[in-house]
């Protein structure tokens, strides 16, 4: 169930397929508990733009809770998770800008995903433009995942349906709001994840883009890793 400032809250999950190293070395394999919650801190991010706008996202209320697959195997786990991605502008161009927020989780089969971004919980890199994204190359659909060893997957949890110019159908994985506030809420947001026999982990993110007359600036936020079993 999601909740955001300028839409109604939807329950579709979209994700972005990722290849990334395997590590050694970083949990043993094993079952998620049964209905496991587990508390998160969060994070907070501020940085200033080129003209003066300082831009600051945060993760706030979030947790997951894990259980094992009703086949009760170690090669299926269930996770719900709940959040809020937060997205504040100030300065010259706060309020003239637009902002794109857009929320998910990376998920990885015996993959250390900490590595996904510097120590200090930020990551500049991320480019979020018409489809908002970590720059990976592939789609996937639909609240299952199917990871193997030393695979990854980003998670997009937006889906937002609208026509475009010619009436056709056309779907958006950000929320687009005029700045300078937008904020996106998640609350049982359940994936399913399949077929990976050892150590997995999940970690929160939101991407965010403003975009003023004069310039485009992207920044990506994430959330601390959590074991799934």
């Amino acid at each position: 169930m999601f909740g955001t400032d300028k839409y109604p809250r939807i329950g579709r999950l979209f994700g972005v397929a990722l290849a990334v190293a395997v590590a050694s070395g970083i949990g043993t394999p094993g079952t998620a508990s049964a209905d496991t919650f587990v508390p998160l801190p969060g994070g907070v991010l501020t940085r200033e733009l080129p003209d003066g706008t300082v831009i600051t996202i945060r993760i706030e209320g979030e947790s997951a809770k894990i259980s094992g697959s009703m086949g009760a195997t170690p090669m299926h786990r269930n996770v719900w998770t709940t959040g809020r991605g937060v997205i504040d502008l100030v300065g010259p161009s706060a309020v003239g800008s637009t902002i794109k927020i857009s929320p998910g989780y990376v998920v990885g089969c015996q993959v250390d995903i900490s590595s996904l971004s510097p120590s200090e919980n930020a990551s500049e890199s991320a480019t979020v433009g018409s489809q908002p994204s970590l720059g990976l190359p592939s789609e996937t659909t639909g609240a299952g995942i199917t990871l193997g060893p030393g695979q990854a997957t980003a998670r997009l949890m937006l889906d937002l349906e609208k026509p475009d110019d010619y009436g056709m159908e056309s779907h958006k994985r950000y929320n687009k709001v005029p700045g300078p506030h937008a904020s996106v809420t998640w609350v049982d947001e359940t994936f399913s994840v399949d077929g990976c026999g050892g150590y997995a982990q999940a970690r929160s993110f939101v991407l965010a883009e403003v975009d003023t007359t004069t310039f485009i600036g992207n920044l990506a936020l994430w959330g601390q890793p959590f074991s799934i079993g």
